[in-house]
């Protein structure tokens, strides 16, 4: 190989490195000095379209990756937290927000970026403050992102001597769509769009390639960067799914659209970069904020029609979990707090409903090892979480009203039930945990101890089961049965552990698998404590008439 071709490929590879690098750790300061509460952000600030735009904007600006910000999405309506709509909306503004890193890139801070990087380091490693030190990785990023596009750009300059690259840009610009393909395929292999910008960026600014022929590798990274959305929602509900079929086709029609108006799109650019004076590099940060903010104006009014296309290419059921509650309504509370107590209940019950599913996915998980299986659990134990904060503040709202003696004593019940409901999520995402280690640790447990464990994984959710059911119908007769199940879990911990120990002593059970065996049993056990609990507090009411 050429010393002068391996040098630059060297150069090239390095520079990309440690732009990525920037890119990361610029994200990761800016997200975790804004308190890391993202996830709020596109909660909380997506009640329509125009709101999710803007939320997905900011949350991109601050991760610095619209992939990122398309995946948190995904992931959030995946669990049910967001509508395919509201979703559309964030992905509309990711695109956006991800044009913010090439206006960066736009201002040439090379020469400063060594200094920038030491002021970072500086913060990182001599300032004992957690927020000090996370703006700190931010500045490490920021110059690492310049440093590394400056050795990108020192590594490409000689392209522009090369003649078969100098052919590759032409053909580029005489034919778009192979143009397109190189964006797209590079961004995929690299996953960053912000990469493929970069790189085009540093192409400009070294003369090696002209306006035409950078666009349609432009608009190719627009096409590239949905793929890790396509893979974050393998294996996710059908909503999510949705999700990432949205964004590709949003970005691919938006790249179809201007494809077609090339010409006069690249002359449009050349006119914004001779009438602003911009440098290379800005006006490619320009073509790019410039051809996101058309795209979704253009489609922002047909996000109904896009989720409807959306539906009928993956039918199916939305979601299988939904984290937020369906019957809290607060006008309730005001106007006839008996409602809203009923209204309490039927949440608490359906939180109930969500524990014994959870348990039902993590006893599969126990013996199939499927990972929609611990996924689906997971999902649920996030659901039990938040319903739990829900709940309790809608109660703790509600024990401000006037109830009668009855009232307050089922108010009682439903605030004490919900703790111990949650708990068990806990509980059995314990088990998921211990079921993983088994997993990636090769941990055999034995054929009668896998018995012993799904023996008592029925009777657990039997228990668990019976327990809601009991509190729906404030039966005495089914929480007096839990009461007796719960006692028959106890006695099968006790023998059970006393069985795995004999095998322990006779060498037919290892240590790693001795240790995962009891900690399951421990965690069903108080499981069976908290099914109790709920059972005591239909008990109790009775009692008190």
């Amino acid at each position: 190989m050429d010393v002068n071709v391996q040098a630059m490929i060297f150069e090239f590879v390095a520079g990309l490195g440690i732009f990525l690098l920037g890119i990361k750790y610029m994200g990761e300061g800016l997200q975790k000095s804004a308190g890391d509460r993202l996830r709020d952000i596109l909660d909380k600030f997506t009640s329509n379209p125009f709101m999710g735009v803007l939320a997905g904007i900011i949350v991109t600006i601050l991760i610095q990756s619209s992939s990122g910000t398309t995946v948190l999405t995904v992931g959030l309506v995946n669990a049910g937290f967001m509508t395919l709509r509201q979703s559309i909306g964030v992905i509309m503004g990711a695109n956006i927000g991800t044009t913010v890193t090439a206006f960066i890139i736009g201002f040439d801070l090379g020469a400063y970026a060594l200094p920038i990087m030491g002021v970072g380091a500086l913060l990182i490693f001599f300032i004992k403050n957690i927020k000090v030190t996370n703006i700190g990785i931010a500045i490490f990023g920021f110059g690492s992102l310049f440093f590394g596009l400056e050795l990108m750009s020192s590594g490409l300059k000689p392209l522009r001597e090369v003649e078969a690259f100098h052919d590759l840009t032409v053909s580029m610009s005489n034919n778009p769509i192979l143009g397109v393909i190189i964006g797209t395929v590079f961004t995929v292999i690299v996953q960053s769009s912000s990469a493929t910008i970069g790189i085009l960026q540093s192409l400009m600014l070294e003369g090696a390639i002209e306006i035409k022929a950078a666009l349609p590798v432009l608009f190719g990274d627009n096409i590239g960067t949905t793929i890790t959305a396509v893979l974050a929602s393998i294996g996710a509900t059908v909503a999510a799914k949705r999700a990432a079929l949205t964004h590709v086709i949003f970005n691919v029609l938006g790249a179809t659209v201007v494809l077609i108006f090339i010409n006069f799109y690249s002359m449009f650019i050349e006119y914004i970069q001779n009438i602003m004076d911009l440098n290379p590099a800005m006006t490619i940060a320009y073509a790019h904020g410039i051809f996101n903010v058309l795209n979704t104006l253009i489609q922002f009014p047909f996000i109904g029609l896009l989720a409807l296309i959306v539906t009928k290419i993956i039918p199916g059921e939305d979601v299988e979990v939904e984290y937020k509650p369906k019957h809290l309504d607060p006008i309730f509370i005001v106007q006839s707090p008996s409602v809203a107590l009923d209204q309490a209940k039927a949440e608490v019950i359906r939180m109930g409903e969500y524990a014994t599913k959870g348990l039902e996915e993590t006893s599969l998980y126990l013996n199939k090892q499927h990972n929609k299986n611990s996924d689906l659990a997971l999902q649920i134990e996030g659901a039990l979480n938040n319903l739990d904060r829900e709940i309790t503040s809608y109660l703790v709202e509600l024990s401000a009203t006037n109830f009668s003696e009855t009232e307050r004593n089922e108010h009682s019940a439903l605030m004490n039930s919900v703790r111990d409901i949650e708990r068990i999520g806990d509980h059995f995402e314990n088990i998921i945990e211990l079921v993983n280690y088994k997993i990636s640790n090769k941990v055999d447990i034995t054929e009668q101890g896998m018995i012993d464990l799904n023996n008592m994984f029925d009777l657990t959710i039997s228990t668990v089961k019976e327990a809601v059911i009991a509190l729906e119908k404030m039966d005495r007769e089914a929480a007096l049965n839990v009461v007796q199940k719960e006692n028959e879990i106890d006695k099968m911990e006790r023998k059970f552990r006393k069985k795995h120990i004999i095998r322990l002593n006779e060498g037919a059970c290892t240590g790693a698998a001795g240790i995962v065996f009891a900690d399951i049993i421990s965690n069903l056990e108080r499981i069976g404590d908290h099914a109790v609990n709920i059972a005591d507090e239909v008990l109790d009411d009775r009692q008190k008439h």
